[in-house]
């Protein structure tokens, strides 16, 4: 056998992982994921009769998470916009096909869950909620004279993400179990917070952009150091909420301790990987943590 077919070339291995750890990240998986654990962790917090997960829901959210995200990401107008030295930008203006097959094929899955499984029965409370993810970037509000989209209402675009975030993965457990609304306030409130709080990170990442866009997000108004103190301020919200709630302390502290280090590390010039693996990660760690817990 030939040598040179035989030999790999030096550095293929990391280049191969480099490939795949870019689709995970850049395509939503990674995303999507977080969702489905911390919907799963949600139903580890309410045990039903049987003291288990309900798989399906936790796959619902899961294609939901990925559908809506890799929707946003194929936008057309988004495509038209240069990739500014973002890794992840041009590694979804390159795969725009890709991303838009997982969306339908997303799509399809969340569609045959949403239907068997009778969530047509909510929609009237689930409705909005769709509404509001899915039109989150396309401008369809008219305010000041100009089409815009629902982010780029002044300050609202964290507290968005964060509210359909945490009705998503604390509610629908909740609506499965038939739980009453006062029961998981609580968990609602907790992880309102936490997301919001990784949120405003992102904002810290985007802040050029958002700046020249003229939406005003935390940091556009109040500076990456006044962002960074608001976020420190939703996550101690968290964490106070979590310890009245019960939550062990030693997941709690992790939590915040990740939650911190990522707010505190939050620069612009941080790399892809540092906001689509680290920043991303901290919403997994209270839910792994958990899960293994139990």
């Amino acid at each position: 056998m030939d040598a040179s077919v035989s030999v790999a070339a030096p550095g293929a291995g990391p280049r191969l992982w480099r490939r795949v750890l870019d689709a995970i990240l850049f395509s939503s998986v990674w995303l999507a994921g977080a969702a489905a654990a911390q919907t799963a962790a949600s139903f580890r917090r309410w045990p039903a009769a049987d003291g288990g997960v309900n798989g399906r829901v936790v796959a619902l959210v899961f294609s939901a998470t990925l559908l809506v995200y890799n929707l946003d990401a194929v936008l057309p107008f988004k495509h038209r916009q240069p990739a500014a030295g973002s890794g992840r930008k041009a590694w979804q203006q390159r795969h725009r096909q890709l991303l838009a097959g997982l969306a339908g094929a997303a799509a399809l899955a969340a569609g045959y869950l949403f239907l068997v499984d009778g969530w047509w029965r909510y929609l009237p409370a689930l409705l909005p909620l769709t509404l509001l993810a899915l039109v989150y970037s396309w401008p369809l509000v008219r305010w000041q004279g100009q089409r815009r989209a629902l982010r780029e209402v002044p300050l609202l675009k964290g507290f968005l993400i964060a509210g359909v975030w945490s009705a998503i993965t604390v509610g629908l457990p909740a609506l499965a179990q038939h739980r009453p609304l006062a029961e998981v306030l609580g968990l609602l409130a907790q992880r309102f917070c936490l997301v919001l709080a990784i949120t405003i990170v992102f904002d810290i990442r985007d802040l050029s952009r958002d700046r020249a866009a003229g939406t005003q997000t935390f940091p556009v108004v109040l500076g990456v150091a006044g962002a960074r103190a608001v976020a420190l301020a939703f996550l101690a919200g968290a964490m106070l909420l979590g310890f009245e709630r019960g939550v062990p302390p030693l997941g709690l502290g992790l939590t915040g301790l990740a939650a911190a280090a990522v707010i505190l590390l939050a620069e612009e010039r941080r790399s892809d990987y540092f906001y689509a693996l680290l920043a991303d990660g901290v919403l997994l760690v209270p839910a792994v943590l958990y899960l293994v817990g139990k």
